[in-house]
């Protein structure tokens, strides 16, 4: 259905506040590019009208945390299924970037830096030349799109294709335009949708088993998960909505990123805030030592979330199992589709249990 806002000042007279026109798609673009968290606080812009090489450009590109890339196509002057079409069409390009594609992309892009040092920079952590790429999403942008289109982005999300709309209004109040947006669908549940697919859609069916990727640092520790019985994450909305995927009694095997897997496990609840979540009848934030992003425990986006988790193994961090060959992702939650996921599950449960 359509997705539209209406915008009332606050007031014991309250008046609503008219919509506008903005004056320029291109305008759009100038302000995502000064101020991208218009799209995302969790995507790193990379690059912005890329030749394609075939008679195109894409008009924007980002990479999230994991390395996936997000392309980002404005509706311009086209018609809305012209720009679904026109889409896919960029993202079948898309899949075919190498890293040193992506490198320069983001070297025209920022001319003298390297997009390794970027990333650092926007992620805190290390950029991963062998995930670049291994997933990507579509994000549309436009002030509205016909219900044929909408209809026609449900159905490709719901069948394994990563893509959503962001939708765009603006309001005038006083001498000043406001710009609001709204998604079409959860973008957490599209992040999920990525990152269930391997590349090139290599895929086959879902055999019931979670992978979880524990970020243990400064912010969380695994001996506290161990002891607890809990995962979480946090920071950000990208590492902390897939979190909400998991239900009571769902089989998790949790890996620590750079070192391995160290625990399996059957999840004992639904997701917690940082503020709610409490350890034998404590607030968790009160027992806990380490950072847990405590000063975002007020912040819905950006505050640390719980699952509680009874465990069947566990190693220390020390004795993680990792090989050649085993799944490896950056999301918090994901539930892998790929052949690669099949078999680390059917090593671990040699190695695990």
């Amino acid at each position: 259905m359509p997705v539209s806002h209406a915008v009332w000042t606050v007031s014991d007279n309250p008046l609503e506040v008219p919509q506008g026109v903005l004056p320029s798609e291109q305008l759009l673009e100038e302000m995502i590019i000064a101020q991208p968290r218009i799209l995302s606080s969790e995507w790193m812009l990379i690059g912005r009208q890329i030749d394609t090489g075939f008679g195109g450009r894409v008009d924007l590109l980002a990479i999230a945390p994991d390395g996936s890339l997000v392309l980002v196509e404005l509706k311009r002057d086209r018609t809305p299924r012209e720009v679904v079409a026109q889409a896919l069409d960029y993202a079948a390009w898309v899949e075919g970037l190498a890293a040193e594609d992506v490198a320069e992309v983001y070297a025209r892009y920022c001319p003298g830096q390297s997009l390794s040092e970027g990333f650092r920079r926007q992620f805190g952590q290390s950029l991963d030349e062998d995930t670049i790429n291994e997933t990507h999403q579509i994000v549309i942008v436009a002030a509205e799109l016909d219900p044929s289109s909408e209809r026609i982005v449900n159905y490709l999300n719901e069948r394994g294709l990563a893509i959503n709309v962001l939708f765009f209004q603006v309001f005038e109040h006083n001498d000043t335009q406001l710009l609001s947006r709204a998604w079409l669908i959860d973008p957490g549940d599209v992040q999920a949708q990525a990152a269930n697919t391997g590349r090139r859609g290599e895929k086959e069916p879902w055999n019931g088993e979670y992978y979880v990727s524990f970020g243990a640092n400064q912010h969380r520790k695994w001996d506290d998960a161990i002891r607890y019985g809990f995962v979480s994450g946090g920071g950000g909305t990208w590492y902390s909505n897939s979190l909400r995927m998991l239900n009571k009694g769902d089989r998790i095997w949790v890996k620590i990123p750079g070192k391995g897997f160290v625990g399996v496990g059957r999840v004992a609840g639904s997701r917690v805030a940082a503020k709610d979540f409490r350890i034998a009848e404590k607030p968790a934030l009160e027992v806990l030592q380490a950072e847990y992003h405590r000063e975002f425990e007020h912040d819905p986006e950006r505050s640390e979330y719980f699952v509680p988790v009874e465990w069947e193994h566990t190693v220390p961090a020390t004795q993680a199992i990792h090989e050649l060959g085993m799944f490896g992702n950056q999301n918090t939650v994901c539930r892998p589709v790929t052949p690669s996921w099949r078999t680390t599950v059917e090593r671990l449960k040699v190695a695990l249990t």
